[in-house]
C-alpha cells in the first residue's frame, strides 16, 4: 500500500483531523515506514504454527460476579470537579 496525500486527505476526514501543510510529508513518510514495517510479517512462514487464540490451553479463571460500590471512589473522583452535586459532575449546557 502506497500512502500519498490522496490517503492521507481520507484519513484526514475519517479522523475529523487536520494535518498542517508543512507535516504531510512528514506524515506520510511516517506512515509508509509503519506500512512496511507491518508488511513484513506477511513474509513469515506460518504454516507449521497451529492457530489458536491463545498461548496456553489453560482455561481464565473465573470470579463471581458481584455487585459492588464504594462510594469514597466517587467522593474521591468528584473531588477533583470544578462543580458537582448529589455525586453528579455538573457541566455547561451545550445543546439548546
Amino acid at each position: 500500500m502506497q500512502v500519498d496525500d490522496t490517503l492521507l486527505s481520507k484519513l484526514e476526514n475519517l479522523s475529523y483531523l487536520k494535518v498542517s501543510d508543512d507535516k504531510r510529508a512528514e506524515i506520510i513518510a511516517q506512515m509508509d515506514k509503519m506500512i512496511a514495517f507491518v508488511d513484513n510479517l506477511s513474509e513469515l512462514d506460518t504454516s507449521r504454527i497451529e492457530g489458536s487464540f491463545a498461548m496456553s490451553d489453560t482455561a481464565t479463571r473465573l470470579r463471581e460476579d458481584t455487585p459492588f460500590c464504594d462510594t469514597r471512589i466517587n467522593d474521591d473522583i468528584l473531588m477533583h470537579a470544578p462543580r458537582s452535586d448529589e455525586h453528579f459532575f455538573i457541566v455547561p449546557k451545550i445543546i439548546e
